[in-house]
């Protein structure tokens, strides 16, 4: 299972590039603009998830930021998010690559924010939903980027995969 784990993490670095290379090309008012998503904005929602993996990461290693509001807005301009983005991938994939099978099957603690509330619960089913919230919100980014330009990046796991050679595949022809 530590594999799959990787996996997601490296996906996750991908994507999030792959995203942010695309919002790179917005005007900054389609980039701050309210659409309506639940964080509001492109850069709200981007902040979001930077905001949201502190956090996790904060209780998964007990280092480093963490905001106490999931709509802090951690940085201010795309540039400085970006950077500040690709740090945090960087620490996602190192914190993953250092777990072992039991780390994974252990439970930890940790206290919630919005309704404060002490939770235990295996580190590999937190995991789960760590990398599903950074699809989930990736996902409405992409959204908002199709909305916006009419296109935007495939994101797809499958893809992914593909391309680093995590799948084969073969021509039927």
């Amino acid at each position: 299972m530590t594999q799959r784990y990787r996996t997601f993490a490296a996906y996750n670095a991908w994507a999030n590039a792959r995203i942010y290379d695309a919002c790179a090309s917005l005007s900054d008012g389609d980039y701050r603009a309210d659409r309506g998503a639940f964080f509001k904005s492109v850069h709200g929602t981007l902040n979001h998830i930077l905001v949201a993996d502190r956090i996790w990461m904060r209780r998964f290693i007990g280092s480093g930021e963490a905001p106490n509001r999931l709509d802090a807005i951690l940085h201010d301009d795309l540039t400085s998010l970006r950077a500040a983005r690709a740090a945090e991938d960087a620490r996602i994939v190192a914190f993953v690559e250092s777990l072992s099978q039991a780390a994974l099957n252990a439970s930890f603690r940790y206290r919630t924010i919005t309704n404060p509330t002490e939770i235990e619960q295996p580190l590999s089913s937190a995991l789960d939903h760590f990398f599903n919230h950074q699809t989930h919100h990736r996902g409405q980014v992409h959204c908002l980027l199709t909305a916006i330009t009419g296109q935007a990046p495939a994101l797809d796991l499958i893809l992914f995969q593909r391309e680093q050679g995590l799948v084969s595949s073969r021509s039927l022809a």
